[in-house]
């Protein structure tokens, strides 16, 4: 039961204001209907999700909490793409699932496909769980599942005259859709200037592949053995078909909410909202959000890059997992953030001290005054930075009531985490070798000299405590 300060707080809220990437501007968020209707781009289950991926999961959840703060019911699905797709959203490339049976030396099959697909799933599903997201209210539909339905829309797609068969496939025909790159206010008189559209005999650059058939006399992707049968041969839905297919099939032809990285902007969600509105003749998605890149100072994050670091390599460095939800949250979803382990050690770091504050705080009624400062700054399109700040400004005065509303939004865990979070030792618990040990740490850091430095956390380690550099100052625990 809420108590009457709280209900007071949460009957005052201003209103939730989310970017449109259809609008370019900032609105207040009405839903369609209850309950909200939310779709997420899910991964391509070839491989483990790295820690660029990740955000926008994070990005997903934080928009759920927020809704569900706000007294909204929701209902969410992340799609799972199963089976193989190129690695470009404009039909070119190498096939990432065909990709990951090789890297595992699996021979190229169907079966061996799910297999493949089976063991990313659960990898996936364990890590975003593990990061906060609740997966029992989130359906996880897999494109596989729903082939006969993105078979049915094909063909409506035909029958209206938005499709074209080429040598390779089934293609939509952009030019017949009016409004076709609206979505990020693509320019595409510049992309056609260039641009060679005899590839599969395209009509168009923009033109994109509803239905691929399958490969004759055996290739990359398996030849004539892979896929599944339909009007036009033995082939696989097209990339962008399943989302739509999916979207239709468990939360009907108009939702609420989208949401995916930059990078779908231009061609993935162009093309969704193209062939959905040429079925429908009804606005596809009332928001669009989209949440920008994390990268590493030498550029972006991927596996095509080579280095692709994943949440196994988070918790292998002893970092605590969700560290890295409490980094994403330190930037607002729409500004590109720079990912490296020093980062996410301080944001370790900060999240411990969260807890342990957490941990010392006593249980008295929330505090109004706080919590519209906190609830503010989430309905200004989720800054959660901002948020943050609120919360740091007042962590000597914070109760338990008001921390809790807090991480009902940030997705923490703290409650959990404040039961392991380690107590740092003041300097004069130390044994004095250790205490000198630090102190010339310190010196050498200060010098530049890290191979000294890291010569010293080994002894400080050896001597059976813990270090972790922090904005003030290195924390030592017990092992």
């Amino acid at each position: 039961m809420l108590s009457f300060v709280l209900k007071r707080i949460k009957n005052s809220l201003p209103p939730l204001r989310f970017f449109n990437t259809l609008s370019a501007a900032v609105e207040q968020f009405v839903p369609l209907s209850s309950p909200v209707r939310m779709y997420n781009c899910g991964p391509t289950v070839y491989d483990h999700a790295h820690v660029g991926n990740l955000r926008s999961y994070i990005f997903a959840d934080t928009i759920r909490r927020a809704l569900l703060a706000w007294g909204f019911k929701v209902r969410q699905v992340i799609n799972i793409t199963d089976f193989g797709h190129l690695t470009s959203d404009a039909d070119e490339g190498e096939d990432k699932m065909s990709k990951g049976l090789r890297r595992e030396g699996l021979t190229i099959s169907m079966t061996n496909m799910r297999v493949l697909a089976d063991t990313y799933t659960r990898a996936f599903i364990d890590d975003i769980e593990i990061l906060g997201l609740d997966v029992r209210h989130i359906l996880f539909p897999r494109a596989s599942e729903y082939v006969l339905q993105q078979i049915d829309l094909v063909k409506k797609l035909q029958d209206k005259g938005y499709a074209y068969k080429t040598q390779d496939g089934i293609y939509f025909d952009t030019h017949k859709f009016s409004g076709y790159g609206a979505l990020g206010r693509i320019d595409l008189s510049g992309q056609e200037a260039g641009a060679r559209v005899s590839t599969a005999g395209k009509r168009n650059p923009q033109d994109f592949a509803l239905w691929k058939f399958s490969a004759r006399g055996g290739s990359a992707s398996g030849g004539d053995h892979m896929g599944w049968e339909s009007p036009w041969g033995r082939g696989f839905p097209g990339w962008h078909i399943e989302c739509t297919a999916m979207v239709f099939a468990l939360l009907g032809q108009q939702i609420d909410i989208h949401t995916g990285g930059v990078d779908h902007i231009p061609v993935h969600h162009n093309n969704e909202i193209a062939q959905a509105q040429a079925l429908t003749g009804e606005q596809y998605v009332k928001y669009w959000m989209h949440n920008e890149f994390a990268n590493l100072y030498s550029g972006r994050i991927g596996k095509s890059e080579g280095n692709a670091i994943t949440l196994k390599d988070v918790v292998a460095r002893g970092i605590h997992p969700v560290s890295l939800r409490y980094f994403y949250l330190t930037g607002h979803y729409r500004t590109p953030m720079t990912f490296s382990w020093e980062a996410l050690q301080a944001a370790e770091a900060a999240m411990m001290r969260l807890a342990r504050a957490y941990r010392s705080a006593r249980s008295r009624p929330a505090q109004p005054d706080i919590l519209k400062k906190f609830y503010a700054a989430i309905a200004d399109d989720l800054n959660t930075a901002k948020a943050l700040g609120i919360v740091w400004e007042n962590i000597g005065s914070l109760n338990r009531t008001t921390l809790d509303q807090v991480d009902d939004v940030l997705g923490l865990g703290l409650k959990e985490i404040a039961k392991h979070a380690p107590q740092p030792l003041r300097r004069d618990e130390l044994p004095e070798e250790v205490r000198r040990f630090v102190a010339e740490r310190e010196i050498a850091r200060g010098a530049r000299d890290f191979p000294r430095a890291d010569a010293l956390r080994l002894q400080i380690e050896k001597a059976g405590y813990t270090l972790k550099d922090t904005p003030e100052g290195p924390e030592i625990t017990r092992k």
